[in-house]
């Protein structure tokens, strides 16, 4: 009886712990950001546009944010080209929504 307990125990183990795919799809979403988030985080940006490094603007923020969550913000900006980061590790917020409009209307660019 003992020993169907031990091997009960090394499965269970095996499951929850030893198992990447599990740990894997249930991280996936853990750090989803709302949209009014994103937003709240982006205006902070462009407000304080290259003053302040990530973590000022992290602490300047109206609301809190989780920093893993606000890591997958700075990502997901950064990856759209609506903020870079200098020498210094300053955060800048380089969207130009006037000169997106110009090229839009350009016949060479399809949008």
């Amino acid at each position: 009886m003992q020993n169907q307990s031990k091997s009960t125990e090394t499965l269970i183990y095996q499951l929850i712990y030893a198992n990447p795919m599990a740990q894997k799809q249930s991280s996936m979403f853990v750090r989803s950001p709302t949209l009014e988030t994103v937003l709240m985080v982006e205006k902070s940006i462009e407000k304080h546009s290259g003053e302040f490094n990530r973590t000022e603007v992290w602490k300047s923020l109206p609301r809190k944010v989780m920093w893993q969550t606000y890591l997958v913000i700075l990502d997901y900006l950064e990856s759209i080209n609506k903020i870079a980061f200098d020498k210094e590790s300053k955060v800048a917020y380089i969207w130009n929504p006037e000169l997106a409009k110009m090229l839009r209307k350009r016949k060479e660019i399809k949008v």
